[in-house]
């Protein structure tokens, strides 16, 4: 019996690659123009707009604003998300069913309803600062996705291994960060990178919570696009392309991705 693939399937994950491909080519080539407009294929071959990213101070502003943001928010999200997913799996007979869908509620929930009630509750009602505001709201988004991954690793830990060494004089906590939390890295780094990429992609929440020079990359994108037909945009998606694969390459040679797997 031969290994080789069927012709067909074969066929299949071409027209898979070529269907997840081609748009990146577009916007490389876009952004590579020589062009004051977007156009492909490219006519002429450019760097400028590149450059004219970091020319105009508004994309700088929200570059850092959006990376900070995005850091921050994911920071506060794991260190609510791996004690509440420690707590759903470790005491799951014990608490309530709930419990663990009020984890789910900013995925059920539409991202514009979602943004409008924090704007409302934070901005409008509370006067919560803008900055203040979006961390919050990034943080309450990006939450699920973590509570989910490190629920996903946990679900696979045996927890006789702590209960052994707490039996054995071991203090809780010490047990906690020695024994249990170096077993879920795996499911930590993939939440942390999840949330990473999802908060700094958002484009509903920040709509409704940016305010007065306070704004993320996602929305000057669509604020520059009501004004300009030039390359910049298509830029700027490239960079943002090539930081994520600029992070997977990064924990591709520390960990590997099939660590990222188990």
């Amino acid at each position: 019996m031969s290994d080789r693939p069927h012709p067909i399937l074969i066929g299949v994950a071409a027209l898979v690659y070529f269907f997840l491909m081609v748009p990146l080519v577009i916007v490389v080539g876009a952004a590579l123009s020589d062009t004051t407009y977007l156009t492909f294929p490219p006519q002429g071959l450019s760097l400028r707009w590149f450059e004219n990213i970091f020319a105009i101070s508004a994309f700088r502003r929200t570059i850092v604003t959006s990376l900070q943001i995005a850091f921050l928010g994911t920071l506060i999200a794991l260190l609510i998300g791996i004690p509440a997913a420690y707590a759903l799996n470790r005491f799951r007979v014990e608490l309530p069913r709930w419990l663990g869908t009020l984890f789910v509620l900013p995925i059920l929930v539409p991202e514009i309803v979602f943004g409008f009630a924090l704007l409302k509750s934070l901005t409008v009602g509370a006067g919560v600062p803008v900055f203040v505001a979006l961390l919050i709201g990034h943080t309450l988004l990006v939450l699920p996705y973590v509570v989910r991954v490190i629920s996903a690793s946990l679900a696979s830990f045996d927890f006789s291994i702590e209960e052994a060494a707490i039996s054995l004089g071991s203090a809780p906590v010490k047990t906690f960060f020695t024994i249990v939390l170096p077993n879920v890295r795996a499911g930590v780094i993939a939440a942390f990178i999840l949330a990473f990429i999802t908060s700094l992609n958002d484009v509903s929440v920040s709509l409704f919570l940016t305010g007065p020079g306070i704004s993320t990359l996602p929305i000057q994108i669509l604020a520059h696009v009501e004004q300009f037909f030039d390359p910049t945009v298509a830029s700027v998606s490239v960079l943002l392309m090539f930081l994520t694969v600029a992070v997977m390459a990064v924990v591709e040679r520390t960990l590997g991705l099939t660590f990222l797997a188990k």
